[in-house]
């Protein structure tokens, strides 16, 4: 018997840039005219607002749409680049394909998934298709979806790059350790869902991450618990922070602006609130000279982790 190639479905992003396509070559959408947002585009095809925003995304590097500051995203004027192919993956016998797969290569082509898509897109169908197997080939190498998610939380924890000596001071390593984890949810904003500060998965490079915070504060005269909370601590507060990140990127699709451009966009409206005196101090605030207020999520990650740093330094201060 012969093995032939099984084809296998678009992954749902591609079959909302067929559609949206279509529309605009058929004239349905012109140039200048709103296409769907990502939480239209999320309630007509029912995926996750990762997806409709990847959807987006490709749409803008076919050169069909464009973001627009106060609008949206819009059709682009320029005429469009031929559209690539729906897939870029070689079709092969399912059996040449399994037998080169790798617990490796699932594990990564999932965090590509989730780093396009988020987390509710991913699926062993949806990775299987990317791989171009079949899906039961795949419980050969990942018993199951929460092995997967270990996994790829593990793999992408193992990114933090970190000096050996570790550089001299217990702040200055907290505040590594703090960054490579912020660096980390930048890449992959999907990390916050799966973190939990009760119930830790048990990822060999998580626990380094961990290791890297203890021992920056061993010695110091706290008692083993505490070293603990302060390495917890550190890494529910980056956390905290991170589970914003998502929010952010589709607030940005959906509007087209960036968040200084949208508090830019409601300087008026809360000018008009302070100027009706029932907030005194904040009137005050703002009305200072040099006044200036950023409420990107960088700036507020690292405001936040220096007051977490300096509170920390009154608990190992006394005993040291």
């Amino acid at each position: 018997m012969v093995n032939r190639p099984v084809a296998q479905p678009d992954p749902p992003y591609l079959q909302i840039v067929t559609e949206i396509r279509r529309r605009i070559e058929a004239g349905e959408l012109r140039s200048g005219d709103r296409v769907p947002s990502t939480r239209q585009i999320a309630r007509e095809w029912g995926v996750a607002i990762a997806t409709a925003t990847r959807a987006l995304t490709t749409l803008g590097q076919q050169g069909l749409v464009q973001a627009v500051p106060r609008v949206g995203t819009v059709v682009a004027a320029r005429q469009p680049r031929p559209a690539p192919p729906a897939r870029t993956t070689r079709h092969r016998p399912a059996q040449e394909a399994d037998q080169e797969l790798t617990q490796a290569r699932i594990v990564s082509a999932a965090i590509s998934i989730a780093d396009a898509e988020g987390l509710p897109a991913l699926s062993m169908r949806h990775i299987a298709a990317e791989l171009g197997v079949a899906t039961m080939s795949l419980y050969r190498h990942v018993p199951g979806k929460d092995d997967l998610f270990l996994l790829m939380a593990d793999a992408v924890l193992g990114e933090a790059d970190f000096p050996e000596p570790p550089p001299p001071g217990w702040r200055t390593q907290l505040e590594l350790v703090a960054r490579q984890q912020w660096a980390i949810y930048r890449r992959h904003p999907w990390m916050a869902r799966l973190i939990s500060l009760t119930r830790p998965l048990p990822a060999p490079n998580g626990i380094a991450h961990t290791e890297r915070a203890t021992r920056a504060v061993h010695g110091l005269g706290l008692d083993p618990s505490a070293m603990l909370y302060v390495a917890i601590t550190l890494a529910g507060y980056v956390q905290a922070v991170a589970v914003n990140l998502e929010t952010e990127v589709e607030a940005q699709q959906d509007t087209g602006i960036t968040g200084g451009e949208w508090m830019e966009s409601q300087g008026e409206a809360l000018a008009t609130i302070l100027a009706s005196g029932r907030f005194p101090t904040l009137s005050s605030i703002s009305a200072q000279p040099g006044f200036d207020f950023r409420l990107d999520l960088d700036t507020l990650f690292e405001f936040g982790l220096q007051l977490l740093l300096d509170g920390l330094a009154v608990l190992i201060r006394p005993q040291t």
